[in-house]
């Protein structure tokens, strides 16, 4: 059996590579190609283009790669019309990957839409795309189904987020993190988000929440979680022009041992929204965008919130901003609240816990495994792995 399989984010990549590894338990001889990065590579797919390091937002650096993302859905087509394989895999990214699926079905692929772009929360119309396109959508919020089904979609299943798979797993720098426990003083956790574009946006207005924060709460420490190394000198740049903050320190690739060691977070939106959740952790959610990009946003945004874990809760667990002014008083005020108030940390603890209890259920991998094998007719499934996961409301 051959896949191909195509992520075009960080964490997108890290669930392309689990379900590589779930499909190849169920199936060893299964080979996979496509598009990815490190992890998909690493787990056995054979890239044919690093389709991460070319993660964009916003329309004008869209167009800017238009030649590149034209050249790989050719070269994409190619591998349908000729290798014909057995059915493609897409993992988020909307836009490029509907030229994909086009390209696929125009080849008689199958197409499966793993973790599906929340199309529900602004690209209602996209359903069609997705009627016409898609074979199977395999759904990581457990709301999505009933939302396909009522528009007709009915190939639709809720298999849970993979994102608590990859934390299940995940081994921490046990060294790193006493050492980051073993300092007096409260912490607040810096995540700027994994693109250049997030770090540049957000950051600053963090930095003054910092500031804003440092002059009721001195003792406090800031740790920046920063996924690549151009994102740390980012940040250090930030700092260098509009002064430096006590207390405040930058580390690459630590996200974990930090969310873990830290006692409230400002966060951009993003997947580690459900990591934070995970570990229980007081968090407001920033996302800056300018006047512009949110008129046009708001014209298509149905979503009431931007945060997943808001969107599993339906209703405001974490604080979130999706603002083009200066909301750095509002993320202090949070984390002073947080702080210095006691009680008020453990009720957001305990509303924390309930939810986790309720949806960070592992085993997503598995299940999407099982329900691709299963669809592609793919001999025997073990029970175990096709079991259904409960929605909140079942719970």
């Amino acid at each position: 059996m051959r896949l191909f399989i195509s992520a075009g984010e960080p964490s997108g990549d890290l669930h392309a590579a689990n379900l590589v590894h779930s499909i190849k338990k169920l199936r060893p001889d299964a080979t996979f190609v496509g598009f990815g990065g490190e992890h998909s590579e690493k787990a056995g797919v054979t890239l044919v283009y690093p389709l991460v390091d070319l993660a964009v937002m916003w329309i004008l650096r869209v167009l800017w790669n238009l030649p590149t993302f034209f050249r790989l859905a050719d070269e994409a087509e190619r591998i349908f019309r000729d290798d014909k394989p057995d059915a493609v895999i897409l993992i988020d990214y909307p836009g490029f990957h509907w030229a994909l699926a086009k390209r696929a079905k125009r080849h008689g692929v199958p197409v499966i839409y793993y973790v599906p772009p929340q199309i529900w929360a602004w690209a209602g119309w996209r359903i069609k795309k997705v009627q016409k396109w898609v074979n199977l959508v395999l759904c990581s919020l457990p709301f999505e189904p009933e939302w396909y089904h009522a528009r007709g979609y009915e190939s639709a299943t809720y298999i849970g987020h993979p994102y608590f798979d990859e934390l299940a797993e995940r081994i921490l720098d046990a060294p790193f993190l006493a050492d980051q426990q073993a300092k007096p003083g409260p912490v607040v956790a810096i995540l700027p988000g994994s693109r250049t574009q997030e770090v540049l946006r957000n950051v600053p207005t963090i930095l003054d929440a910092a500031r804003t924060l440092s002059q009721t709460f001195p003792d406090v420490r800031y740790v920046v979680a920063c996924l690549r190394p151009r994102h740390a000198e980012m940040v250090q740049e930030m700092l260098d022009k509009s002064g430096a903050i006590d207390n405040l320190e930058i580390f690459i690739a630590k996200t974990p041992e930090l969310i873990r060691r830290a006692d409230a977070a400002w966060a951009v939106s993003g997947s580690v929204g459900l990591e934070l959740l995970a570990e229980n952790l007081p968090t407001v959610v920033l996302y800056r965008i300018n006047k512009v990009d949110l008129w046009i946003a708001k014209k298509f945004i149905k979503s009431k919130y931007i945060s997943l874990v808001n969107l599993l809760a339906d209703r405001e667990v974490f604080p979130e901003y999706l603002a083009p002014g200066d909301v750095s008083k509002e993320l202090a005020g949070w984390a002073a609240t947080w702080l210095g108030d006691p009680v008020a940390k453990a009720h957001k603890v305990a509303e924390l816990n309930a939810l986790r209890t309720k949806v960070a259920v592992p085993g997503a991998s598995d299940r999407a495994a099982a329900r691709i094998l299963e669809f592609l007719g793919q001999g025997s499934i073990p029970s175990h792995h096709l079991g259904q996961i409960h929605t909140p409301q079942q719970a």
